[in-house]
C-alpha cells in the first residue's frame, strides 16, 4: 500500500511533519520520499507545481488521488487505513469533538507562528512595520496561552483528546517548532511537558527533522514571548 503512496516534503515545515507522523502511526512505512528546499525555492519547481499548482508542501499522492492539504491528507490515511496501525480518532463523541476542534485550531497556530518567524520573508522589505511586528508578537502570545490553558485540564501522561490523536499529530510540529525558536519552557510549562511527553515517541522520533538533528541548537525569536 505504502509503495503507490509519494511526498515531497521539507524539513522542518509542520504542514509536512504532520503527514509524516500520520503515514508512520498508520505504519505506512516505505513510501516513495523527496526531500526538497524551501531556501533553494524547489517548491515552486515543476515536479511539485504538477501535484500541487500553488507550489506548496506537503505535496502527496496515493495512486492517482492527490492530497496537499496536510490535514486532509491526515484525515484521508486514517480513514482509509482505519484497522492498521494505531487508531487516530477516538470513538467516543467527547474525544471526538476536542479532538476536531485542537486539530483545526492547529491550523491556526501554525499561521501565527508564520507570521512571526518568517515576517521578513514574507513581507517586502518597503512593507514591514514596527506596529505590525508588535502586533503579531501579542497575536502569537495570546494564541500560546490558549493552549497552555488547554493542556491544563488534560490529565497527566494524557495527550490533546485522552489517548494519541490525529490533534497531536498536527499540533505537535507546531509546539516542537515554537520551542526551536526559542519559546520559553519557563513562561510555558504545560507547553513543555507536552512536548518532553511526546518527542520521543516514535513516529514522531523517526520523522525529525534531519537539519534539527544536525543542528540542535536553535533560535531565539520566541524568546521573549
Amino acid at each position: 500500500m505504502a509503495k503507490s503512496m509519494s511526498l515531497l516534503w521539507g524539513a522542518g515545515s509542520p504542514p509536512c511533519w504532520r503527514v509524516m507522523i500520520t503515514l508512520e502511526e498508520k505504519k505506512l512505512q516505505g513510501y516513495k520520499h523527496k526531500l526538497l528546499s524551501f531556501e533553494k525555492g524547489e517548491h515552486k519547481s515543476q515536479d511539485v507545481l504538477e501535484i500541487n499548482p500553488r507550489g506548496q508542501l506537503p505535496a502527496f499522492k496515493h495512486g492517482d488521488y492527490t492530497l496537499n492539504e496536510s490535514t486532509g491528507a491526515c484525515l484521508y490515511l486514517e480513514n482509509q487505513f482505519k484497522s492498521q496501525g494505531n487508531k487516530l480518532i477516538p470513538d467516543s463523541p467527547a474525544e471526538q469533538a476536542v479532538m476536531y476542534q485542537r486539530m483545526m485550531e492547529g491550523l491556526t497556530l501554525t499561521d501565527k507562528l508564520n507570521s512571526v518567524i518568517y515576517y521578513e520573508w514574507f513581507v517586502p522589505e518597503d512593507e514591514r512595520h514596527d506596529s505590525a511586528v508588535k502586533r503579531n508578537r501579542e497575536a502569537l502570545a495570546a494564541e500560546l496561552k490558549l493552549w497552555e490553558g488547554y493542556l491544563q485540564t488534560v490529565a497527566a501522561g494524557s495527550y490533546l483528546a485522552g489517548a494519541f490523536s490525529l490533534a497531536d499529530a498536527i499540533v505537535f510540529p507546531n509546539i516542537a517548532y515554537a520551542f526551536r525558536f526559542g519559546l520559553s519552557v519557563g513562561h510555558y510549562p504545560k507547553l513543555a511537558k507536552y512536548y518532553s511527553l511526546l518527542r520521543n515517541r516514535p513516529s514522531i522520533k523517526a520523522t525529525w527533522p534531519p537539519h534539527w538533528l544536525a543542528s540542535p541548537q536553535g533560535f531565539d525569536i520566541l524568546k521573549d514571548l
